[in-house]
């Protein structure tokens, strides 16, 4: 990792408020001058601290007004069910996170759609079809009072 210091804590929280903050104006929230600024961001993403950006999305503006937490148990803990059932989900776009997690289940998805109606069709559809899945459980967000994915 690049220099762990205050000033690059300092300069990571900024970016991660607002990932298109100008060079001048981090620099000038930070206090450092703007080259010098530029070089401590360019090593934090030259080292793989920073490794990109990206837009936040509003998802009721994209027609996304159901969001859900998937449980999903396999009845075979092997490498070809695991694999098999990493690929569906890649092909699955309500799925938009997919942890392989320890536990009593194998997975954690994190899945968005238009409304119960949709996510009903894709409960049944995509994963209630998918070799392998011997269990389902689904908690519905009701609220984010706070998401720091970017």
């Amino acid at each position: 990792m690049a220099k762990d210091d205050e000033i690059n804590r300092q300069i990571l929280h900024e970016l991660l408020r607002d990932g298109r903050i100008s060079n001048l104006d981090l620099a000038d929230r930070v206090g450092l001058s703007p080259s010098a600024c530029l070089r401590r961001v360019q090593e934090l993403e030259r080292s793989g601290v920073i490794s990109g950006y990206r837009a936040v999305l509003n998802p009721s503006a994209m027609g996304v007004g159901f969001v859900a937490y998937i449980g999903v148990g396999l009845g075979e803990h092997t490498k070809v069910a695991q694999e098999g059932f990493e690929r569906a989900v890649q092909h699955a776009p309500e799925v938009v996170e997919c942890h392989n997690i320890t536990g009593t289940i194998e997975y954690l998805l994190r899945v968005e759609c238009a409304d119960l109606p949709a996510y009903k069709t894709f409960h049944t559809e995509v994963l209630g079809t998918l070799p392998h899945v011997t269990s389902i459980t689904s908690y519905v967000v009701m609220g984010s009072p706070k998401d720091m994915r970017a």
